[in-house]
């Protein structure tokens, strides 16, 4: 039986930097970063934040803050997009934790109870105060209930969300832990229950559920560090394989499927740095670093359209210590 061979995903001439050179970046600045970097967000200090929105895309958005943490984190169609640090209520003035919904926004609210201090991009969570916006970041807890983030960081946000988008809350703001394994993939669906990501098992080559999401926009992830491939639509896995992943690169890269010349064809998106690779085509010179069970790989392919967008990783997809599982009955597509 023969090895699929997709095509690469990967090359160094796109990498984006490797995570032990990644700079931090300051409040106030806007910071795109490899997905790496955000999984590391132990190492975030007061106001610094990663965003990398190309990840993903399109999608629905969910945003997560972690209090014991104090890290907010944004997933677009189930993936990770950015991080950062927050500060949630002090003492007295405690942060509800809970499921909510995106009530209002006001790019330049003011309190209405607090001697009209300013809240920019201010986004509510609820009818009596609690709320995402930019404000102090001291590296503690110190507001008065709200959730504040870095300047430029609630900007970027307020950008992409809309009234009704989920915020999922949790943690306990005294009990500060800075470590966590935080997988790339959505904790909760879009109404805040955890999702159940059961990894496969007993000699599972992979699993398809396409009836999860019949529809919406397709974000394929591939791990290098979990060697899997996770398909996700309209933010729901509908798809999980082993994979062997044969790249020893630590960063991240991103391609997309376009129309061009009346074809299909996967393109590279330009990240910073690497502009000049904007729109360049995936050729049969990167091939044969991917590989496929051959169902899985058919049941993908014939989902494939203009928009999709494939992200090549080193962060984990929640599997947990890979069962290594050999990779049978494959074929070699092309480019």
């Amino acid at each position: 039986m023969r090895l699929l061979k997709v095509p690469v995903l990967c090359a160094s001439a796109v990498c984006w930097m490797a995570l032990a050179a990644a700079p931090a970046h300051a409040q106030g600045a806007k910071a795109t970063s490899p997905p790496e970097f955000a999984r590391r967000m132990e190492h975030l200090k007061p106001g610094e934040w990663v965003w990398a929105p190309d990840v993903s895309p399109t999608g629905p958005i969910m945003v997560y803050v972690d209090l014991s943490r104090q890290i907010g984190i944004v997933y677009r169609n189930g993936v990770r997009i950015a991080a950062t640090t927050v500060s949630s209520g002090k003492a007295g003035h405690a942060t509800p934790t809970g499921v909510f919904t995106i009530l209002q926004k006001d790019a330049k609210h003011r309190s209405s109870t607090y001697n009209n201090a300013p809240m920019p991009y201010q986004q509510r969570l609820t009818w009596d105060g609690v709320a995402l916006h930019a404000g102090g970041l001291p590296g503690y807890p110190e507001s008065h209930g709200c959730v504040h983030m870095p300047y430029g960081f609630a900007k970027e946000l307020f950008a992409i969300t809309k009234l009704g988008v989920t915020v999922v809350v949790e943690g306990d703001a005294e009990k500060h832990v800075r470590t966590s394994d935080n997988s790339l993939l959505v904790p909760f669906d879009d109404k805040g229950r955890p999702v159940d990501r059961t990894p496969l098992s007993g000699g599972e080559q992979y699993r398809w559920r396409p009836q999860l999401a019949p529809s919406g926009p397709l974000s394929i992830i591939v791990s290098k560090l979990d060697q899997r491939v996770v398909v996700l639509r309209n933010g729901i896995e509908i798809g999980r394989s082993v994979a062997e992943v044969n790249d020893d690169d630590p960063g991240s890269h991103v391609i997309t499927m376009i129309l061009r010349d009346g074809k299909p064809r996967w393109v590279y998106v330009g990240l910073p740095g690497h502009g000049d690779d904007e729109g360049r085509e995936v050729d049969e010179a990167i091939v044969n670093r991917l590989r496929l069970p051959r169902p899985f790989y058919e049941k993908v392919k014939a989902q494939l359209a203009p928009g999709t967008t494939i992200l090549v990783t080193n962060s984990r997809v929640a599997e947990g210590p890979p069962e290594h599982l050999t990779v049978i009955d494959a074929v070699m597509p092309k480019p």
